[in-house]
């Protein structure tokens, strides 16, 4: 497939028209009964991913004085979260081709077993073990669901909103929980929480999914599957000259670091920083729960500024919050600022998955999709480990310039990401 200025886009030639009746055809009330369920499961599969993400934070310091490291070692957790991340986003379309959506089901077994793993405390080896094992899990199903999500013809930009509020609900809910645990003698039983809602996350994806691929689930909702090309060999080469497709990637490897870092070392900062209690727990939950709100509540706010402006307007926001979190010395302030800058940050990333729904080739869509899911959960993973690693040198009061300068770049970043699809001669 030919390439001039670093996106192709579709050549008629090679395209595969769609029948016209199949666009005209209303669907019926079985199909929309079946997306429905569909979307709920995909909203599930999230709502598991922020229950994980959103649990690190209020154990991190149980897990520093059960295991007596330091932050440069605890961090070592999401060194290997960061692994099966990559692993994921590297054998995702290959495994997709292979098994279809049962990759969904494949992710999620991947998180019981290690989930399973982390429930029993074991020696800290086989600890972070168990993140590697969920990292890929999780991996595979952030990038189906997204994909899938990228791919509706109705609704797309609502549903994303929708299904990432979804996601911060269980990031919300995930803190309320851990914290309790996190000063109790079995603190490492919040795993068999999590192993519990990737059970029932488990269930759902055979029962609903049932192994078939994108598309025929896409015909099970009276939707005609995405156009491909005559010629499908090569997807991984076609996908990596994309351009585009590295830059979306790069900016969601840092948002998703960024939002990730917050919420699993705010509440280490607010102890250590500024002498708070066991409660503290209580202000990662805040910013999870600002992220909620920001991904339903400000739908409005980005069709009246436009999904490619207003992310400058977040952002820059969030940075003026963050810098009221590093320089003014309150609890309470900071607490507030921190959910502000949840809710700030919450909508872009659905924003960033329509954005690619429109400047990435359709027939690539979800192997494009489930690259930029991937590649930004090993950014949920690096990030927060080079905190620790600067933690353990400058003290966690390194914290909040490193999350004001990763988000002064997402500024940069972004102002570089291509509005509109690149055109081949």
């Amino acid at each position: 497939m030919g390439e001039t200025s670093g996106q192709p886009s579709r050549p008629e030639s090679t395209v595969l028209p769609a029948s016209s009746d199949d666009t005209a055809r209303p669907p019926t009330r079985r199909a929309q009964r079946n997306a429905n369920i569909q979307f709920a499961t995909m909203c599930f599969t999230l709502f598991l991913a922020g229950w994980n993400d959103g649990t690190t934070g209020p154990l991190l310091p149980r897990i520093q004085s059960v295991y007596h490291v330091n932050f440069a070692v605890v961090s070592l957790i999401f060194v290997f979260n960061c692994v099966g991340f990559i692993t994921a986003a590297a054998a995702n379309v290959a495994l997709t081709d292979r098994f279809g959506f049962g990759t969904e089901d494949i992710g999620s077994v991947a998180q019981m077993i290690g989930y399973s793993l982390a429930a029993s405390a074991p020696p800290f080896p086989v600890f972070v073990l168990g993140y590697a094992v969920n990292g890929f899990g999780m991996g595979l199903q952030d990038a189906g669901a997204n994909g899938y999500v990228s791919c509706l013809e109705s609704g797309a930009d609502i549903k994303m909103g929708v299904m990432h509020a979804v996601y911060g609900l269980g990031a919300l809910c995930s803190p309320l929980v851990a914290t309790q645990f996190s000063t109790r003698r079995h603190w490492s039983y919040h795993y068999l929480i999590l192993l519990s809602v990737a059970f029932v996350n488990t269930f759902l994806l055979v029962v609903i999914i049932r192994f078939r691929t994108q598309d025929e689930c896409l015909t099970s909702i009276g939707q005609t599957p995405p156009e491909k090309t005559e010629n499908e060999n090569n997807k991984y080469k076609q996908i990596f000259r994309l351009r585009a497709l590295h830059l979306l990637a790069i900016f969601i490897f840092i948002y998703v670091g960024v939002e990730v870092t917050i919420g699993g070392w705010i509440v280490t900062y607010v102890i250590d920083e500024r002498s708070g209690g066991a409660s503290s727990g209580y202000i990662s939950s805040g910013f999870f729960g600002g992220l909620t709100l920001g991904r339903v509540a400000l739908l409005w706010i980005n069709k009246t500024v436009g999904e490619r402006y207003v992310i400058f307007l977040y952002v820059l926001l969030a940075i003026g919050l963050e810098l009221v979190v590093w320089l003014v010395p309150s609890i309470i302030g900071g607490a507030v600022a921190v959910s502000f800058v949840g809710m700030l940050l919450g909508p872009i990333y659905p924003i960033v998955m329509n954005h690619s729904g429109r400047i990435l080739p359709p027939w690539l869509l979800t192997g494009c999709i489930g690259w930029i899911a991937g590649f930004g959960q090993a950014g949920s993973a690096f990030l927060p480990f080079l905190t620790g690693l600067l933690a353990s040198k400058e003290g966690i009061k390194s914290l909040q310039p490193l999350l004001v300068s990763m988000m002064s770049f997402m500024v940069f970043l972004w102002a570089v990401v291509p509005n509109h699809p690149r055109k081949v001669e």
